[in-house]
């Protein structure tokens, strides 16, 4: 077995939380991102667990084994860092090998081992070269390769795409998948780019604080966000303070702008009187404002900006509040310009509703 568990898990250092109590479970071959802002907790949470530091307080599982107070070097963990720490004085086969050679491993099987990883992040015959004849796309395979070589119960890996370009790091996001997929290795990824928790993994642990805000797919993040935090987060959404004024059949009425009145789908409670509600800018739409609107939301506004990004436009509408509504248009329905008074409009269950923070 080779899932984690973390229970109860904190960490301090002195007046300051780092962590706080943690519940954790990672199945086993999972492929699990841990996501937020800097200073939420996840590289600590990944120190945790590779017993690279000690917690205040809980206990860390693998599999049925308690691990909490194991050194580093007996957890069966494979590490992957930022900078992908590769030995520069050490050749690519000496590097795979070296976690091999360290655990005395048949030397005879050593460089069949190697060649075995080599071909598994599609580098064949790189044997004799060093890792500053690698670019970085090639070293971070080679990091995998290495952290994998001895095959570890768990991968973990602390932003080990940060430095590349974009171009590359959306290929390694695919390449890494793949390896992870070829192994079915449990692995705790950390990043702070949405996109890539978003495309790499089976589940997402979004954090901030040193808490866990929300465990879930892309998609259930995404589309069922808990709080205001978590729908800001993942991906762009427009976020109206509101106050619960009132039903319509399966439809709440909510006041915004200190006057608009728009609907959502579902009922709150009266506890949540007081609401947010969240649109993402691709469930809007923009129509000239002497169009007739039949959606159940309209709003009128100016638009104030626009910016092209190929296949997107992004409308940003201002609608009296000093806070403009943004609304992503595909290209080929880029018909505005700045100045132009429009209709923001957009049906009940395009909105959802969040807690007021």
């Amino acid at each position: 077995m080779s899932g984690v568990v973390l229970k109860g898990v904190t960490k301090k250092y002195g007046p300051i939380t780092a962590l706080r109590t943690m519940d954790l479970r990672i199945e086993e071959g999972e492929f699990i991102t841990l996501l937020g802002p800097s200073g939420c907790g996840q590289t600590t949470t990944l120190r945790l667990i590779a017993g690279f530091i000690d917690p205040t307080s809980g206990q860390i599982l693998l599999g049925e084994d308690d691990i909490t107070d194991l050194p580093p070097r007996k957890r069966e963990i494979g590490m992957v860092f930022q900078d992908y720490a590769l030995f520069p004085h050490l050749t690519i086969k000496e590097n795979v090998a070296f976690p091999l050679r360290e655990r005395k491993s048949d030397p005879s099987k050593i460089d069949q081992r190697v060649s075995e990883l080599l071909d598994l992040v599609r580098l064949p015959g790189v044997e004799s070269r060093y890792p500053s004849e690698l670019s970085g796309g090639q070293a971070q395979r080679i990091a995998v390769a290495r952290a994998v070589a001895y095959p570890p119960r768990v991968l973990l890996m602390d932003e080990p795409l940060g430095a590349l370009d974009l171009k590359l790091r959306e290929t390694m996001q695919i390449e890494l998948r793949r390896i992870q997929q070829e192994l079915r290795i449990t692995t705790v990824f950390v990043t702070h780019d949405q996109t890539e928790a978003m495309t790499m993994s089976d589940r997402i642990v979004v954090m901030n604080d040193g808490r866990i805000e929300q465990i879930g797919t892309a998609e259930e993040i995404y589309d069922h966000p808990v709080n205001a935090f978590v729908a800001d987060f993942v991906g762009r959404i427009n976020l109206f303070d509101g106050v619960l004024v009132g039903r319509d059949q399966d439809q709440s009425v909510v006041e915004i702008f200190g006057g608009v009145r728009v609907k959502v789908a579902g009922s709150p409670s009266e506890e949540e009187k007081k609401l947010c509600i969240g649109i993402r800018p691709e469930n809007l739409e923009l129509l000239p404002s002497d169009v007739g609107a039949t959606q159940a939301n309209v709003i009128n506004g100016t638009v104030v900006g626009r910016t092209f990004s190929g296949n997107l436009v992004d409308f940003y509408v201002e609608v009296g509040n000093n806070q403009p509504v943004l609304v992503e248009v595909p290209a080929a329905r880029r018909s505005f310009e700045v100045g132009d008074k429009v209709q923001i409009v957009w049906g009940a269950e395009a909105g959802v509703v969040l807690g007021a923070d």
